[in-house]
């Protein structure tokens, strides 16, 4: 049994969630939480509530134990990418590519 969560279009670009995920791969769900707590990184906070909303899902939908899960998989791919101008000098225009992330996060039991 398997317990998923899904952040859609966070405004964040996925190289930087990546980095918070490598950390929590793999762990239990506790000590995962402990170290998004800790971690002074942008992508903490928005992953901590998704993996709040993962045990929250595993507890109340699949009547799973809090204490026996774990971050089974945890992945991020680029959501849609709002494009920007930024003006410079001479009447040129940069274009600033303002990056979105898709994340998720499934939680499982040990067995």
């Amino acid at each position: 049994m398997e317990a998923r969560a899904y952040l859609r279009h966070a405004r964040i670009a996925p190289r930087k969630v990546q980095i918070v995920l490598d950390l929590i791969r793999n762990k239990p769900a506790g000590l995962a939480m402990a170290i998004l707590k800790n971690t002074p990184k942008a992508a903490s906070a928005p992953l901590a509530k998704l993996l709040a909303s993962a045990i929250a899902n595993a507890e109340n939908n699949h009547n799973m134990n809090r204490d026996e899960l774990y971050v089974a998989e945890c992945f991020v791919t680029p959501g849609p990418t709002l494009k920007r101008i930024r003006p410079r000098a001479q009447g040129r225009a940069f274009k600033v590519l303002k990056r979105t992330s898709h994340v998720t996060l499934v939680l499982k039991e040990k067995e």
